[in-house]
């Protein structure tokens, strides 16, 4: 999370907004028609909030999904206080602050209600009057969470539930949020455990009371609880502890060997070898294993929110597509939380952050999460290249969305597209800051490898610009010279132009940055048969794909869930949402259509296939002769195999 800045403003600030006359107005379009005039929200201050603001949550309504939420502010005088709903989620990019959620806000002070508003250009935040002579004012609302997925995420089942405290907080406006400290505690139901990064004060009937805390780290801070609960211990004799709370949606889900206990412990250990330095004093990483909370995985500085399989425990090698969710998350402690873009540090949950750098931030923790969680074995060494092989196939020189569009502009879909889901996303490139970031910090550490005889790499870079002062997690902001003059002092180069380069590329010749690959001793190659990983992660989710040669993806329902842009799928003017009916005159099946291409390699016999959409009927009739083709990784005789010491455990 960013490191908020206070802003709450109560009474405070009142007599100065009112005097504000000759302050900027709120930039609207005519006088809104409300029974009170808007006053300013005044702009975050980095002092003090004068007072402890209590919050007091209720999630013991399990059965209707709903929230109840009870706050004392301290104000300083009468007038207009606003307070806010955050807005700006860390974590997710963009203004998504779920206000609607909330209901029956009631505002009171010396017992008498007060009448709040909401502003009409920026609506998460209320006003209200607050009368002479009151020192609190009293503010109760519920959270109605999502009872069902097309609501929103499901964030409370019949047994867990997830707290996220920024959905269940207002905070008055003028401060930054570190200057505001809030004083939690939240009821549970009865004989529910909980994991969370809060320190706990006292857990008692099923009420845990928290210690003060500012809302920056409030926020940062979410917790898991439930009926099923287990705690493991993953840095015995640490100086700083790590464990993982996992939350399931039945006891026996929480059955775990030690040898798969053991490669969690790996990774923590992984990390410190890599990084060299924590800047956390616990940390706490939030497991589901469920299919009834709302999917997740969430970055936090001393935490991270993680849903998984219902099988990851009980059956691991069956489970591989959460494998390297807890390295990413992890590697974010560092990268992202600690290590903080300088465009992401805004003072309050309200303030507009910007995501220039989401590259760094997600692209390179795409990158140690893979290789981290290759080190501690959770992954094998094939499995890793398998998913460099796929990524590599998906941003190589053919890639559709390159052609108008740069890397560097995807950094803002979480702000434009709010990730929601797109008709197209090939030709869209939604937030491609992840992989093809990823493919970018490949190629670079390759370069470092070969440049300096394989004495240096990217490793030395994660220890240079994240590994130092130990200890402290104060967040430590940084720009894009900080990141090329870091990499120059671990290997001479012109490190700015490197990037710039990959990330701005666009137009029909625009090339993919796949230099990694093949400078790490392999090539991408494309073979009938998908490799291993791919097998394994379609099969887990029900899917089936001939993305790379008629273009389209299919559920195992026959369902078209997505076409590329450019195949012949999308010649043939097809879209998800058509059912294959039939093949070659047989009933439609995946291993009918994968049968049907391999038939027509090679020869000129048409593919002939029969479509329904609704009451719609088509029939075409593809003249793809090139088989099936999927992405593999193949090495290079003769070449030092960079990627496998990169993918290597390291020792010390």
């Amino acid at each position: 999370m960013m490191r908020p800045t206070a802003r709450l403003l109560a009474a405070a600030c009142a007599a100065a907004l009112l005097a504000g006359a000759g302050a900027p107005a709120l930039a609207q379009v005519g006088t809104p028609a409300l029974p009170v005039a808007l006053a300013p929200i005044p702009e975050p201050r980095d002092t003090a909030y004068p007072g402890v603001i209590d919050v007091r949550v209720d999630a013991t309504d399990i059965d209707r999904r709903i929230v109840s939420v009870s706050q004392t502010i301290p104000v300083a005088g009468p007038g207009p206080l606003i307070l806010l709903y955050p807005l700006w989620i860390p974590g997710n990019h963009g203004p998504v602050g779920p206000v609607d959620d909330i209901a029956d806000l009631q505002i009171t002070a010396n017992g008498q209600p007060l009448r709040w508003v909401r502003n009409t250009v920026h609506t998460n935040a209320f006003q209200v009057e607050v009368p002479a002579g009151a020192s609190t004012v009293e503010v109760a609302f519920k959270w109605l969470t999502p009872i069902d997925g097309a609501q929103g995420r499901v964030v409370v089942t019949d047994e867990m539930l997830n707290i996220q405290w920024e959905k269940a907080v207002l905070y008055p406006a003028g401060y930054y949020s570190r200057q505001i400290t809030f004083r939690p505690t939240l009821r549970l139901p009865t004989g529910w455990q909980y994991g969370v990064a809060l320190d706990t004060v006292s857990f008692e009937n099923s009420l845990a009371t928290f210690a003060p805390i500012t809302l920056e780290h409030l926020a940062d801070s979410p917790l898991f609880a439930g009926a099923h609960f287990r705690q493991f211990d993953l840095d015995p004799g640490g100086r700083s502890p790590v464990r993982m709370n996992v939350v399931a949606d039945s006891a026996s889900m929480l059955e775990a060997t030690d040898a798969h206990i053991g490669q969690h412990r790996e990774l923590v250990r992984q990390a410190d070898r890599l990084f060299g330095a924590r800047h956390f004093n616990h940390y706490d990483f939030l497991v589901g294993v469920t299919d009834r909370l709302g999917g997740i995985g969430l970055e936090h500085h001393r935490s991270s929110e993680n849903t998984v399989d219902t099988r990851y425990f009980t059956d691991p090698t069956g489970t591989i597509a959460d494998r390297d969710l807890l390295g990413h998350e992890y590697t974010h402690s560092w990268n992202g939380k600690w290590r903080r873009p300088a465009d992401q540090m805004a003072p309050n949950l309200n303030e507009p952050l910007q995501n220039s750098l989401l590259w760094v931030y997600e692209g390179q923790t795409q990158y140690w999460g893979l290789i981290l969680t290759a080190r501690a074995g959770l992954m094998t060494k094939q499995q890793a290249l398998d998913v460099l092989a796929n990524t590599a196939a998906s941003y190589a020189d053919d890639n559709p969305g390159r052609a108008w569009r740069a890397m560097q502009d995807t950094t803002n879909d979480p702000i434009i597209a709010q990730r929601r889901p797109q008709p197209w996303p090939s030709r869209q490139r939604s937030e491609d800051y992840y992989r093809e970031g990823a493919m970018i910090w490949l190629d670079a550490d390759t370069l470092i490898r070969e440049q300096s005889n394989g004495r240096k790499s990217l490793d030395d870079f994660a220890k240079a610009f994240f590994g130092t002062e130990d200890g402290d997690w104060d967040p430590a902001p940084y720009t894009f010279d900080d990141v090329a003059s870091t990499l120059n002092g671990v290997q001479a180069h012109d490190w700015a132009p490197f990037l710039r380069e990959r990330l701005d590329a666009v137009g029909p010749d625009a090339r993919g940055p796949l230099g990694g690959i093949e400078r790490g001793g392999y090539r991408l190659v494309w073979r009938e048969t998908p490799n291993d990983y791919s097998r394994a992660l379609n099969a887990e989710l029900s899917r089936n794909d001939f993305a790379y040669s008629l273009g389209l993806s299919v559920s195992d329902s026959n369902r078209i869930t997505a076409v590329r842009w450019g195949s012949p799928a999308f010649d043939a003017g097809l879209r998800s949402g058509w059912e294959l009916v039939a093949i070659n005159g047989r009933a439609a099946s995946p291993a009918v259509l994968a049968a049907a291409i391999t038939a027509s390699k090679g020869n000129t016999t048409p593919i002939e296939v029969m479509l329904k959409n609704g009451e719609r009927f088509r029939t075409i009739r593809f003249d793809y002769h090139e088989g099936l083709r999927y992405p593999h990784l193949e090495r290079i005789d003769g070449t030092p195999d960079r990627l496998g010491d990169i993918l290597a455990p390291r020792r010390r």
